[in-house]
């Protein structure tokens, strides 16, 4: 089933997915700064729910972060409701209600994770399902665009093995435990290695795949830009990742207290790793919509030459 082409509503979709992004780089300055118990109780702030406490000290990190996460929830229900209303794609209302479901898990594990005082294992899930929640709002700009509701996608028939399909799906899910990996880490559920050797993987995965669209592929303006991208965001990811070593395991290790050049790479290294794995997406997501395999056009070809 297609669906008419609503401007206003696209725009509404990237402002959320946009917001989704601050919240998590807002997300970072509170694990980055040791801030994460500096308001000890929830869903209340201090004993309320409305009145704002003074921001000073790890406080306006994390007081900081529920407001833009109460800002962002209620964005993504007026989006759900939205997408219901106006979108005649079943799957698209029920990606909108199934983000609105998603942001109120990762609420509740915000709140657990106070609560409990920052369980490794609960803190990388909140981590975790922030990047999730942030995909799922970038698919959903993704879909709501007028190339993708209005135009007829560009399909390219290839034999080559593994697939583009196979590789980008392969280098998603790659970044996505390259980044639990690194939230376990940060919040100190895991040691390094196990997260610098999965960045070599990470690495090779995406090089290949970018390699393979730009090589073979690049007339293709919907996979060619998600790829320049993807390579871009993962040098930028890289230096960043060594940054982030070098100022919080080597230089900083014995600081009294997180240091600027420690908080300012680390916050960059997970905001860059967010857009690395949203981009990686939507590359696996136009590879599937603009790829079929030689042997899919096989199978669509041969009833037509029994019958001639």
């Amino acid at each position: 089933m297609t669906t008419p082409f609503n401007a206003a509503h696209h725009r509404f979709a990237w402002f959320t997915a946009f917001m989704t992004f601050l919240l998590i780089a807002a997300g970072a300055l509170v694990t980055s700064n040791d801030a994460g118990l500096s308001v000890p109780d929830w869903p209340t702030s201090f004993g309320s729910l409305y009145r704002i406490p003074p921001m000073v000290g790890g406080v306006k990190f994390e007081h900081g972060h529920r407001m833009i996460a109460q800002f962002i929830g209620l964005l993504t229900i007026i989006l759900a409701v939205w997408t219901q209303k106006v979108d005649r794609r079943r799957w698209m209302r029920a990606l909108g209600w199934a983000a609105l479901g998603t942001v109120i898990a990762q609420g509740v594990l915000g709140g657990i994770t106070v609560l409990f005082y920052l369980p490794p294992a609960v803190s990388t899930a909140h981590a975790t399902l922030a990047q999730t929640f942030f995909c799922i709002l970038v698919c959903m700009a993704l879909f709501t665009g007028r190339r993708w509701v209005e135009a007829e996608p560009r399909t390219i028939v290839s034999s080559e093995r593994p697939t583009l399909n196979i590789l980008a799906t392969l280098s998603v899910a790659a970044v996505y435990v390259q980044l639990i990996l690194g939230a376990a880490f940060r919040h100190n559920g895991m040691k390094l290695v196990p997260h610098l050797v999965s960045a070599c993987i990470v690495t090779i995965l995406l090089l290949w795949t970018v390699v393979r669209v730009l090589s073979r592929h690049s007339e293709i303006e919907q996979l060619r830009r998600p790829a320049l991208a993807v390579l871009f965001l993962l040098v930028s990811q890289i230096s960043l990742g060594f940054g982030a070593y070098l100022t919080r395991v080597e230089w900083n290790k014995d600081a009294p207290q997180p240091l600027e050049s420690m908080v300012a790479t680390t916050v960059a290294h997970v905001a860059i790793g967010a857009l690395l794995l949203a981009t990686s997406v939507v590359l696996a997501v136009q590879a599937r919509r603009h790829m079929a395999a030689k042997h899919e056009e096989t199978v669509r070809t041969t009833p037509k030459a029994v019958i001639a």
